[in-house]
């Protein structure tokens, strides 16, 4: 039996589709959040190796080498970057804001 061949018929190369999805890495959107435009950019694991950073929505570590979300101000600079899971960017309407407690503190 001879192998598979997933090539479309006709001899032509597939057509680019690079810029059709805008979840695919490397490419930049505006998102509204909070009131103001934001600029949203999805990160590979293969770019983000060796990287450690802290998730905002869940205050967790994201983990080196994780595909994971980058926003900012859309008038911001560098330092306004923030790290985000894909999960926690697109539940971050959903949210509520999480207040640290001490233990015997009341929960009104």
């Amino acid at each position: 039996m001879s192998p598979r061949h997933n090539r479309p018929k006709g001899g032509q190369p597939p057509a680019d589709r690079s810029g059709t999805n805008p979840d695919r890495f490397g490419l930049e959107r505006t998102e509204e959040y909070q009131g103001e435009d934001w600029k949203v950019r999805h990160v590979s694991g293969a770019s983000a190796a060796g990287k450690r950073y802290r998730c905002p929505g869940c205050d967790q570590e994201i983990p080196s080498a994780t595909p994971h979300v980058v926003a900012w101000p859309e008038y911001g600079g560098v330092d306004d970057r923030r790290h985000w899971h894909k999960a926690c960017w697109n539940a971050k309407d959903r949210r509520t804001s999480r207040v640290q407690r001490s233990r015997n503190a009341p929960r009104y």
